[in-house]
């Protein structure tokens, strides 16, 4: 007997792929207008496509009206059809030309592509069950997340999660030492170093090419030997004494989040805290079935999994691992307390001494 189809759901499930088959489609447009400074020039002001042209630094007429057309469609930019002006309203500013705004996401998008980029060495992973190294995902898969973890560690780190440890802040005010585990580029030490000039960073990341990237960033800003940044596995990290540690976004990545966590216990001062950030989620895949877990099961499918399952172990935990989960793996590592200290739209912020 022939399957019944319900034209209605039917519908409304193209209606939904046809929303989705655009936003795929709008990923390099958005990237090339990003580049191009097109988002920058709109938000000087409305434009038509041949001012907007020569605002950008005289780019051709026809291909920027096209781009301009499309992301009109898309709703990223506002089209007056009477004056056929283009414009960028403060809201769409917040998304695409304020790049310290919480909600800039020129890095998701560099993301987005990295991921169709490794999609081939992905594809191996799963015929084969082995995973790919974090320098061979993708042409610069670390700047791209870089870029995306910017926006909510300029506005949180600092500001949020930190004061949101026990007596943390004061620790730092007066002068502390502070690991930075799993430091990629190196965004986030140095928005803590900016924070806190009494304390003392180590950055520590596996990934040689960003720890390169990272010692760029802090060229010339005058932290002297207060600031450094090494190359090292989290469980190599041989330095101990350290006030507090800090981990953002990457220890689902590991492939020993376990030996990790028993690691982190003896390098810390006594008294001291570890403050992991990690991807928002619930205990239950149920519980994540909403935008920001598809977002997370997405990429995580793509990078997490397969960066953990090349290292060590290969837990792969996944970035939607849950609280629950976290926290009995850090308890397992010799932490007698875990906590969410602060949480977010995005993160969630665990507290462990």
């Amino acid at each position: 007997m022939a399957t019944r189809i319900d034209e209605d759901r039917l519908n409304m499930f193209v209606g939904k792929m046809l929303g989705d088959l655009g936003g795929g489609m709008s990923v390099p447009t958005v990237r090339l207008g990003l580049r191009l400074g097109l988002f920058d020039a709109l938000a000087e002001g409305a434009a038509t496509a041949s001012e907007l042209a020569l605002r950008a630094g005289s780019l051709h007429e026809r291909y920027v009206r096209e781009w301009a057309l499309a992301q009109a469609a898309s709703g990223y930019i506002d089209y007056d059809a009477a004056s056929d002006r283009f414009s960028l309203s403060p809201e769409q500013a917040m998304v695409f030309a304020d790049r310290d705004s919480p909600v800039f996401l020129a890095g998701a998008f560099d993301l987005i592509a990295a991921m169709i980029e490794a999609e081939p060495k992905v594809e191996r992973c799963f015929r084969r069950g082995t995973g790919v190294r974090w320098g061979d995902h993708a042409a610069c898969l670390f700047c791209a997340t870089g870029a995306f973890f910017r926006p909510g560690y300029v506005n949180n780190i600092v500001q949020n999660w930190i004061p949101a440890l026990a007596g943390v802040e004061t620790k730092l005010r007066q002068g502390a030492k502070v690991a930075d585990v799993g430091c990629g580029v190196g965004f986030s030490t140095l928005l803590m170093a900016d924070a806190y000039p009494q304390s003392a960073f180590v950055g520590f990341d596996f990934h040689a090419p960003s720890i390169e990237e990272a010692r760029r960033h802090a060229a010339g800003h005058g932290y002297g030997e207060r600031v450094r940044f090494e190359v090292s596995s989290a469980k190599d990290i041989a330095e101990e004494g350290f006030d507090l540690i800090t981990m953002y976004d990457c220890l689902h990545d590991m492939g020993d989040p376990r030996g990790c966590a028993a690691h982190m216990r003896r390098i810390l001062a006594p008294g001291g805290h570890w403050m992991i950030v990690e991807p928002i989620a619930g205990d239950t895949p149920a519980e994540n079935m909403n935008p920001v877990g598809r977002l997370y099961y997405n990429a995580s499918t793509m990078i997490c999994v397969p960066t953990s399952l090349d290292q060590e172990v290969g837990e792969a935990l996944g970035a939607q691992a849950g609280e629950a989960r976290l926290s009995n793996i850090i308890r397992e590592g010799g932490f007698e307390t875990v906590q969410r200290a602060s949480e977010g739209p995005f993160n969630m912020v665990l507290e462990a001494q």
